[in-house]
């Protein structure tokens, strides 16, 4: 079975390659990651508070997972012919899955719930619980993704990937914010906040509608889809966070989630 998925890349990896906006796709995250990678090392190379550093190493390796995830969809390593059942819109037919989004999700999307939870104060058994619901999304939405014995069995997976996405926007919206203000980080955090929760919920929108869904868009336009909302979720997201962390790095070393609230640097 390895040998034989060894021999699909070449042919996965051309057929991506001429299917021309699919690649563009693709590699467009590839370049912003890698500039953003370097934009992070440049603007925190000064930074010395243990706390600070934490946040941003989470946040720095939310574009290394994603440039590693993006070359391995270009290669042809993590995507793979399907045939969906019949049923479903694209039934009948081989199309391309590009599974491997989901690994990235799996190990990036906990990372952005690192960084926003260390930002906020929060309190070990809350990022346990939204990091756990969130691994629990991705694997289940990958689940969804993957299945091909039954329409209604892969929109059963995404059912409950849909139940676990609403525990974490729970403690997003919830538990976090009243965190992040005894923190003092609640400005930053409300727009990083703001800015994950309507970028996250057009994951599943994309899903439903897209290629994987009702196929009301095709391949190209469901990558496009997830790619703007990557850009934005990962490599928007991660220079805001950092940017605000190396000005207020005096704050963020001075709390914990014990203590009393910092308001002034």
């Amino acid at each position: 079975m390895i040998g034989q998925a060894a021999a699909e890349q070449p042919a996965l990896a051309s057929q991506i390659a001429e299917t021309g906006l699919l690649a563009e796709s693709l590699w467009i995250n590839v370049a912003l990651a890698g500039v953003t990678i370097i934009a992070i090392i440049a603007l925190a190379r000064e930074v010395r508070t243990p706390r600070a550093q934490l946040i941003i190493a989470a946040t720095l390796f939310v574009p290394v997972v994603s440039l590693a995830s993006y070359s391995a969809l270009i290669s042809g390593l993590t995507v793979s012919l399907t045939t969906l059942p019949a049923a479903h819109p694209a039934g009948g037919a081989p199309v391309l899955t590009l599974w491997g989004r989901y690994l990235t999700w799996t190990i990036s999307t906990p990372l952005i719930l690192l960084a926003l939870g260390l930002l906020a104060g929060s309190n070990l058994t809350k990022l346990f619980v939204v990091v756990s619901a969130d691994i629990a999304m991705c694997v289940t939405g990958l689940a969804a993704a993957l299945t091909v014995s039954s329409v209604a069995l892969r929109w059963g997976w995404f059912a409950i990937s849909t139940v676990f996405f609403l525990v974490v926007l729970y403690v997003l919206l919830v538990e976090w914010g009243a965190d992040a203000e005894r923190a003092g980080s609640g400005e930053i955090f409300q727009l990083l906040r703001t800015l994950t929760v309507v970028l996250w919920v057009g994951y599943p929108i994309t899903w439903a509608v897209g290629a994987e869904g009702l196929a009301l868009l095709g391949i190209v336009g469901s990558s496009w889809a997830y790619s703007i909302l990557d850009i934005g979720a990962k490599y928007v997201f991660a220079l805001l966070l950092v940017r605000w962390v190396v000005a207020h790095e005096r704050r963020i070393g001075r709390y914990t989630p014990a203590q009393s609230p910092v308001t002034a640097d």
